[in-house]
């Protein structure tokens, strides 16, 4: 209100003409000042009751921060635009240190929160990339591996000397490294080497200064980085001329082995596509038809099953094997080429029947699991005959296999069927198996065990000279996905059904949750750091620590490797250790392909980032 109020009183007094300045607008000046000193209070009250109020409910601060950035996010500035994250991070981050500064309300929100939605996010990730994962492992391992070796290096070289340069004092450059990867851990490195003894201070520096000499440059460092290589890794593609999403289209048809179909389990598997074959109704006129049972019509014309058989107005009981009369009306799914040019005139004239037509028609995943079945060919299965039942798509090991009459079936593969629910499942118990159909259900047995599994994988740490070793809690939670996704592309019947929405649910919100709780945290924390003489060399530091290893790394990926710019992309943002730096990415390409290389570099610059980091300490 404070600012309101001198924005308006001069207005009023510049507003009326000349010779009434001294009389009327000293009047209006005095009563838009006095509602003005009444109404301050309340107003200044009732904003600093909204800050206590996100302070007390934590939920509502998460909630009004994934609303605004959400809403921020998607304003774009000539096509670029912060996304979702990033403007959910500035929200944050603004919110808590408004109540910092003005308020003196110091956001702390429990971090196990934040640890679950980012656990969410990365195994609703690893479900959707996991039957690409060990292709792209096949295809570019060699430079994934160097793409976090070129990141990682250039961090610590950038940060470490930068600090010695600069002349900042112990602890700096410790801070500056965790910051602007923004693995927190690192710190944690930094402060067992001090606390350990493996550093002592120099003369006249305490541990404790030390301490909080990381903590300032991991504040500034965090933040400025975290936002920037959102942006970078946003648009390092378009930097280099490259259009994200069309590389994106191109790299999921070479990580798809040559497949049209997405593999079982995939997101998209159970979608109805386009298909040459088609419900049609005819109404019987043909001698060929008239007379003979459904039977007798399923040997004679395999190819033409009947699915639906209409009488005076009623449908029939196709179990009972009707014989077929003249005038009435039968539903057949053949290929529509052939309806057209051979059907009407082998059956009758086609009819427009509702009753007949109204066949639904599903699909369905099937997994072979009966041993008679293996060796037969696509033909000799003759799926036609369970009533208009076709093969889609045959997949063996999670690849699928060119699909004609000669292909053979074997034990384990899975056929992607279409046809009437009935007739599926039918032609699922000749073949041994379960069927898999689109389902709005999840099941959340299979989703807490690969978590449970993922995560304590994670914390298994192997700690030598001091240094702790392990995988991290992200990286294995999302191999745990891979591997979920891995085995159900082999096998359908694995895992429990896993909806799409819900996935791509918990992916979106996962995130942004984890990042509206981590900037409530983080905000105090700068706050602390914005004085004394060093934040600028921080903020130089820090950026130049967090974004021109990325570049680099980018570049050397399309350039040396020939690697596709998403993917090259995923790499580095793995590299980077930037999970909202892979979604950016991904929104911006319209594809998940970036997550394939993701969870490799991320892996090994984990552990190398923690290495370095108690050496940058021991080291100052």
């Amino acid at each position: 209100m404070f600012w309101l109020r001198h924005l308006v009183l001069p207005l009023l007094f510049v507003a009326g003409p000349a010779e009434a300045q001294g009389t009327t607008s000293d009047a209006s000046i005095n009563v838009v000042g006095q509602i003005f000193s009444r109404i301050e209070p309340v107003t200044e009250a009732g904003i600093h009751g909204f800050f206590q109020l996100l302070g007390t409910q934590p939920i509502a601060f998460v909630l009004l921060t994934l609303a605004l950035g959400t809403l921020i996010g998607k304003f774009s500035l000539k096509t670029i635009s912060l996304g979702s994250t990033a403007g959910t991070l500035l929200v944050g981050i603004l919110l808590s240190m408004i109540a910092q500064a003005a308020y003196g309300i110091t956001y702390a929100i429990p971090d196990i929160l934040s640890s679950f939605m980012l656990l969410l996010f990365m195994y609703a990730l690893g479900l959707k990339v996991g039957p690409q994962f060990f292709s792209g492992l096949r295809k570019g391992g060699l430079a994934f591996v160097a793409i976090g070796l070129i990141v990682w290096s250039l961090n610590w070289l950038i940060c470490y000397f930068g600090a010695a340069l600069a002349g900042l004092a112990p602890g700096y450059a410790t801070g500056l490294i965790s910051g602007s990867y923004t693995i927190t851990a690192i710190l944690g490195v930094g402060q067992g080497a001090l606390t350990s003894g493996a550093y002592t201070p120099p003369p006249g520096t305490t541990v404790e200064e030390v301490g909080a000499n990381m903590a300032a440059a991991y504040a500034i460092s965090y933040v400025l980085s975290t936002v920037g290589i959102i942006l970078l890794i946003r648009y390092l593609p378009r930097i280099f001329g490259h259009d994200a999403a069309a590389d994106a289209r191109l790299a999921e048809a070479e990580f798809s082995g040559g497949g049209t179909h997405p593999v079982p389990g995939a997101p998209g598997a159970l979608k109805m596509a386009f298909s040459s074959y088609d419900v049609r109704a005819f109404s019987v006129t043909h001698d060929g038809f008239i007379g003979h049972t459904l039977a007798q019509l399923a040997e004679t014309f395999p190819e033409i099953p009947i699915l639906r058989v209409a009488r005076d107005g009623n449908t029939l009981d196709l179990t009972s094997n009707p014989t077929l009369r003249k005038n009435d009306i039968v539903a057949v799914r053949a290929d529509v080429h052939d309806l057209i040019l051979k059907d009407g005139e082998l059956i009758g004239p086609e009819s427009d029947d509702p009753l007949v037509r109204n066949v639904p028609i599903e699909v369905a995943d099937v997994h072979v699991g009966a041993h008679g079945i293996s060796g037969k060919t696509i033909a000799e299965l003759s799926m036609a005959g369970e009533r208009g039942v076709t093969v889609q798509a045959l997949f063996r090991t999670g690849n699928e296999l060119p699909l004609g009459p000669k292909t053979d079936v074997q034990f384990g593969d899975v056929l992607r069927l279409t046809g009437p629910d009935g007739a599926i499942r039918n032609a699922a118990k000749r073949l041994g198996g379960r069927v898999i159909l689109p389902t709005m259900r999840s099941e959340v047995l299979y989703l807490a065990l690969a978590m449970l599994v993922g995560y304590l994988a994670g914390i298994a740490t192997i700690t030598i000279s001091g240094i702790p070793f392990a995988l991290g809690t992200s990286a294995s939670v999302i191999l745990a996905g891979v591997g979920v996704s891995y085995f159900r592309s082999r096998n359908p019947e694995f895992g429990g059904p896993v909806n799409e929405g819900a996935r791509s649910f918990l992916q979106d919100f996962g995130l942004n949750a984890f990042v509206a709780v981590l900037s409530a945290n983080v905000g105090p924390k700068v706050i602390s750091a914005l004085g004394g003489h060093t934040i600028l060399w921080l903020a130089i530091i820090g950026l130049a620590g967090a974004l021109v290893p990325p570049l680099i790394a980018f570049w050397v990926g399309i350039k040396f490797f020939g690697l596709n710019s998403v993917i090259s992309d995923g790499a580095t943002t793995g590299a980077r250790n930037s999970t909202p730096g892979l979604n950016a990415i991904m929104e911006q390409s319209g594809s998940s392909i970036a997550a394939v290389p993701y969870p490799v570099s991320y892996a090994l610059t984990t552990v190398l980032s923690l290495i370095g980091g108690y050496f940058s300490m021991i080291l100052s």
